[in-house]
C-alpha cells in the first residue's frame, strides 16, 4: 500500500470519527467518563445545603420572577460573548424541573455535563469544575434540591451565536477540554487547605469567572485564577493568586472577611456578580471561608491583567 493510500485511509477514518461524534452525544461518556455516577452512602441533605451555598446555585437558577434563595425556576438571562444563556429550572417540579430525575442522572449532569437524554450541556453550566466533586457530594446536593419548592415553567431556549448554537459541537469540545476527576485530599497538606482547595476548585468553581479563556471558551489552565475578561463583556475580573496584581497584600483573614461581608481591606465593597457570590459565601461557616482563603494564599503567583485593590 502506498503512502498516499495510507494517508487517504487515515483521513477517512478521522472524518468518520468526527461524523460519529456529531451524531452520537454519548461519545464523551464512552471515552472520557469515569463511571462514578452513584453515591456510596445515604444522601445527606444538610451537607447538600452547604454545597448549594458554596456552589452559588441560586445565582444562576433563581426564578426570574421571585427573589429568594429557594425558588429555582431559572430563566434569568446570562449574557456572554457566545450569546445569551437561560439557566434551566432545577426545582423539584416533575414536569419542568428535576423532580423525575434519578440520583445517577443528576450526578452525571454535575460531573460530566450530560443531560438525562444524553445530550451535552453547554459549559455555562460549570461542570468543568463540578467534575471535581465526589459522587457522594453530588448526591447530597441533589437531596437538598429535592427539599425545595417545586416551580412550574421552563426557561427560554438559549439564544446563541452561530456556530455555538450547534449543540453537536459540544461533543468534541468536551473531549478536548473536560478533564480531571474527584479532588482527593493531599496527605502533605492541612485539613483546612484540602477543604479550601475542594471548595475553590470544585463546587465553588471560582476559576470559571476568575480565569482567562482560549478561543474556544475553555479556561487556560496555566493562568487559572489569575483573572481575565468578564464573561458578560463588562471589564475585567480580578486576579485571585498571591501576585502583586492579586492577593499578595491580602491576609487570609481579609480574604475570609470579604467572603462574609463583601468589604475589601480598604473598606470598599464588591459589586456586580461578585456581590452575588458574597451573598452565597456569607451562608458558609467561618471555617469554610477561612479554608478558601488558606488555599488561595498558597497558590503560585501569576501576573494578571488587572491589579486587585
Amino acid at each position: 500500500m502506498t503512502r498516499a493510500a495510507r494517508l487517504l485511509i487515515a483521513a477517512g477514518l478521522i472524518t468518520l470519527a468526527v461524523a460519529y461524534g456529531f451524531t452520537r452525544f454519548d461519545v464523551y461518556s464512552l471515552f472520557r467518563g469515569d463511571g462514578r455516577l452513584t453515591s456510596s452512602r445515604v444522601a445527606n441533605a444538610a451537607n447538600g445545603k452547604i454545597l448549594y451555598d458554596a456552589g452559588g446555585c441560586v445565582s444562576c437558577h433563581a426564578s426570574a420572577s421571585v427573589e429568594d434563595r429557594i425558588h429555582l425556576g431559572g430563566g434569568k438571562p446570562l449574557k456572554t460573548p457566545f450569546g445569551i444563556f437561560y439557566p434551566p429550572n432545577i426545582s423539584p417540579d416533575p414536569q419542568d424541573g428535576i423532580g423525575r430525575w434519578t440520583e445517577a442522572q443528576f450526578i452525571r449532569a454535575i460531573r460530566e455535563g450530560t443531560a438525562p437524554d444524553g445530550s451535552p450541556y453547554y459549559p455555562a453550566f460549570p461542570y468543568t469544575s463540578y467534575r471535581h466533586m465526589s459522587p457522594d457530594d453530588a448526591a447530597d446536593l441533589f437531596a437538598y434540591l429535592l427539599t425545595l419548592p417545586p416551580v412550574s415553567g421552563k426557561a427560554p431556549a438559549h439564544a446563541l451565536h452561530f456556530p455555538f448554537s450547534i449543540r453537536q459541537g459540544l461533543v468534541l469540545w468536551k473531549l478536548a477540554f473536560v478533564n480531571g476527576t474527584v479532588i482527593e485530599a493531599a496527605s502533605n497538606q492541612s485539613e483546612s487547605w484540602n477543604r479550601g482547595r475542594y471548595l475553590v476548585e470544585g463546587v465553588g468553581h471560582c476559576g470559571e469567572c476568575h480565569s482567562p479563556r482560549n478561543f474556544a471558551g475553555a479556561i487556560i489552565d496555566s493562568k487559572r485564577l489569575s483573572g481575565g475578561p468578564n464573561l458578560d463583556g463588562k471589564g475585567l475580573v480580578p486576579n485571585l493568586t498571591p501576585d502583586k496584581t492579586g492577593l499578595a497584600k491580602w491576609s487570609e483573614a481579609e480574604i475570609a472577611s470579604l467572603l462574609k461581608d463583601g468589604f475589601t481591606p480598604d473598606y470598599d465593597s464588591v459589586g456586580g456578580s461578585m456581590a452575588e457570590v458574597v451573598r452565597n459565601t456569607a451562608e458558609l461557616s467561618d471555617t469554610d471561608r477561612m479554608a478558601m482563603a488558606v488555599y488561595l494564599k498558597s497558590l503560585s503567583p501569576i501576573t494578571g491583567e488587572v491589579r486587585l485593590k
